[in-house]
C-alpha cells in the first residue's frame, strides 16, 4: 500500500473484517517509520468475557506485535475520554480500537439482564469522548462498526445499540478530520478536511 497521510484525527468505518483495524495498524507504523522518537499506542476497549473472546483477543495481539511492533497496548473499555487524554503527546499516534465494542460496555455491561430497558448514551456521556478528540494534542485514529446498512433488527435492545451507534458515529465523525469507510480492504474517503 502507497504511503498514507496521517490526519490530526480519522475515523475508520466499515463491517467486520472489512480491514478497518488493518488500516489503523498501517497508519500507526506509518508514524512510527517516520521519525525516531514517534510513538504509538494502542487502547483496545474489548473485554474477554468468554473463551472465543479471549482468544480472538490473543490472536489480535500476537498479529498487532507483528504487523506494528513497537505499538504499546492499553486496555480500557470504559473510561475511554481519559484513556485518550493520558497517552496522547505530540510524538505519539493514538488508535482505539474499537468504538462499538466501548459504547457495548457502556449500554450493555457484564451484569446486564435482557429484561433490562436498555441504557441510553445521551451526548452529556459522549460529549468527554469528542473533546477528547478535538484536543488530542497528537494524531487519533479511531475504529467503528459500520451496522446499520442492513435490515432493520426484530429485537427492541438491537434496534435501540443500532440507533445508539449510529447517533455514536455521526458524532464522532463530525469531530474528526477524515473519515474512512472500508470496504473488502479497500479505503473509501467520506470526509477530509485536513
Amino acid at each position: 500500500m502507497s504511503a498514507m497521510t496521517i490526519a490530526k484525527s480519522e475515523l475508520i468505518l466499515g463491517g467486520q473484517k472489512s480491514g478497518k483495524s488493518r488500516r489503523a495498524e498501517l497508519l500507526a507504523r506509518q508514524w512510527l517509520d517516520q521519525r525516531l522518537g514517534h510513538r504509538a499506542v494502542l487502547i483496545a476497549t474489548a473485554q474477554p468475557w468468554d473463551d472465543e473472546m479471549r482468544q480472538r483477543i490473543t490472536r489480535h495481539q500476537v498479529d498487532r506485535a507483528e504487523r506494528v511492533p513497537g505499538m504499546a497496548t492499553v486496555e480500557e473499555p470504559l473510561a475511554l475520554a481519559e484513556a485518550i487524554q493520558k497517552h496522547s503527546q505530540p510524538d505519539t499516534l493514538v488508535v482505539v480500537d474499537c468504538l462499538t465494542l466501548w459504547l457495548t460496555n457502556r449500554l450493555m455491561p457484564a451484569e446486564y439482564e435482557s429484561n433490562q430497558p436498555l441504557d441510553l448514551v445521551d451526548i452529556a456521556q459522549t460529549a468527554p469522548l469528542l473533546i477528547a478528540i478535538s484536543q488530542a494534542p497528537g494524531p487519533v485514529v479511531l475504529v467503528g462498526n459500520e451496522i446499520g446498512l442492513g435490515v432493520i433488527p426484530m429485537g427492541r435492545e438491537v434496534r435501540a445499540f443500532v440507533d445508539a451507534l449510529g447517533r455514536l458515529n455521526q458524532d464522532v465523525a463530525a469531530t474528526c478530520q477524515r473519515v474512512t469507510l472500508m470496504a473488502a480492504g479497500l479505503p473509501l474517503t467520506l470526509k477530509d478536511a485536513a
